[in-house]
């Protein structure tokens, strides 16, 4: 099989990187190769009924058409100062430029016409509020589709791109074919080869770790990622409100006074709800929010970004090793009230019971989260739920609760040039989250807009 351009994963970088080259080269022949379902076979059986996570071998939450991102709130954070180092490759003027172009194309196929967060006046006191707290409040302005509206415009762009290139499901790149310094294509797990001018890698975080070992195997250099671990908070809807109501997402940056330690508030879901994701059997909890379901809570992550020095060069195993001691623990997700992690104690049933709040991911077992998280990272974490407290009276409650692990994992990065291709691999580009390039939706759209326009440029 021949193709002008070979894509790999169909996540927002993949999915856009094919948008935008059947605009410029229509004639171009573009095969797209993802491992999982289409989007309309994409099913997570915990979501369905089932009590226990079953581990299935390719993660229905994160694999398959459009991505982690497809079950995800689709929240668009409309700025370059969060999700992704575009900036880092071009003028901040250009990232501005993708990532207004790439929302364009979100409206398009069916994306809400709402922003939150553009009232700068508003914006301007909670950012004081914050300020007082020692906490940084980064304008985000938000576009909010909700689990539901997501899917829809995904399935959209899959039925728009069915119609003009080829896209190969449940199939898995297994290995680059490199000749001469030059990307030729990739062979495929079912034995067969794709050959193309152009290769573009966009394997998200569910690819990372293939994309480190590959590129490990071709000598392709690579330099380390921030390690992001912590927790997935949940509390009463209305204590963060204040923030919520206001911004609907809020990205709030902390430096821990022990350790000074950067954690940082992620993917925020007013009225949501936690999941559990499957990371290659190991068991990673996340959140959701819809555009018609509500519950009574509020649920956001707290990440702590630890940055590792040499020889250190596995971020990915070292998230997956703090994450699988938390499966060994509790079987899975363990979930404990903010109050027995300071009295030195694990909750159990009776105690999640006896509490104000309800737990939205009801397979969590109750335990002990300081058996897992280091201390660094915990003390880092409890220090950031005091300062939100500050904002936001409530937070830290006895009963607010903590899940673990959550953990994103990015491959070390990748030393790519600022056309975001492959330093020592010719016409090999690699891009979205899985490459360390991005952290979100809509950078890793704009960058598969991007590398798009590099190919069909030369």
């Amino acid at each position: 099989m021949n193709y002008n351009v070979a894509i790999i994963g169909a996540g927002p970088a993949g999915i856009f990187a094919a948008l935008e080259i059947t605009k410029l080269k229509p004639e171009w022949k573009v095969v797209l190769i993802e491992k999982g379902q289409k989007i309309e076979n994409r099913v997570c059986l915990l979501r369905e009924g089932y009590e226990k996570c079953p581990n299935c071998k390719k993660c229905g939450l994160l694999c398959g058409w459009g991505g982690a991102g497809a079950f995800s709130d689709g929240k668009l954070t409309l700025t370059p100062d969060v999700g992704g180092h575009l900036a880092d490759y071009m003028p901040r003027e250009h990232v501005e430029e993708l990532i207004d172009y790439s929302d364009k194309l979100y409206l398009k196929f069916g994306a809400t016409e709402e922003v939150f967060g553009t009232d700068m006046k508003i914006f301007r006191e909670l950012e004081r509020e914050a300020a007082l707290a020692e906490l940084k409040l980064v304008h985000s302005p938000v576009r909010h589709l909700g689990t539901e509206r997501s899917l829809d415009v995904l399935k959209s762009m899959q039925d728009y791109l069915n119609e003009r290139i080829t896209i190969i499901n449940n199939v898995s790149a297994q290995n680059l074919i490199v000749e001469n310094g030059e990307v030729k294509g990739m062979t495929l797990d079912n034995g067969e080869t794709v050959r193309a001018e152009y290769t573009i890698i966009a394997p998200g975080r569910e690819g990372a770790d293939w994309l480190t070992k590959e590129f490990a195997q071709n000598k392709i250099g690579m330099v380390n990622n921030a390690v992001d671990v912590g927790v997935r908070v949940e509390l009463p809807a209305p204590v963060f409100e204040p923030l919520t109501d206001k911004l609907y997402e809020s990205k709030l940056i902390y430096h821990s006074p022990t350790f000074g330690d950067e954690v940082r508030t992620f993917c925020m879901n007013p009225n949501g709800e936690v999941v559990q994701e499957n990371y290659n059997g190991i068991a990673t909890v996340n959140g959701h929010s819809y555009a018609e379901k509500t519950t009574n809570n509020t649920n956001f992550a707290l990440l702590v970004s630890e940055k590792f020095t040499e020889p250190f060069k596995e971020p990915i195993q070292y998230g997956q090793h703090i994450a699988s001691l938390a499966n060994m623990l509790g079987g899975g997700i363990l979930v404990q009230r903010f109050g027995d992690l300071l009295d030195g104690r694990r909750s159990t049933p009776e105690r999640i019971k006896s509490s104000i709040i309800t737990p939205t991911l009801t397979c969590a077992t109750p335990g002990d989260l300081s058996l897992v998280i280091p201390y660094r990272q915990m003390t880092s974490i409890i220090e950031m739920l005091y300062a939100l407290d500050k904002v936001c009276p409530g937070t830290a409650s006895r009963y607010t609760l903590l899940y673990g692990i959550e953990v994103k994992f990015y491959s070390a990065r990748v030393k790519l040039t600022n056309e975001l291709e492959t330093e020592g691999v010719k016409n090999l580009f690699t891009i979205g989250d899985g490459a360390g390039v991005t952290r979100g939706l809509i950078q890793a759209s704009a960058s598969g807009v991007y590398v798009a326009r590099t190919i069909c440029a030369r």
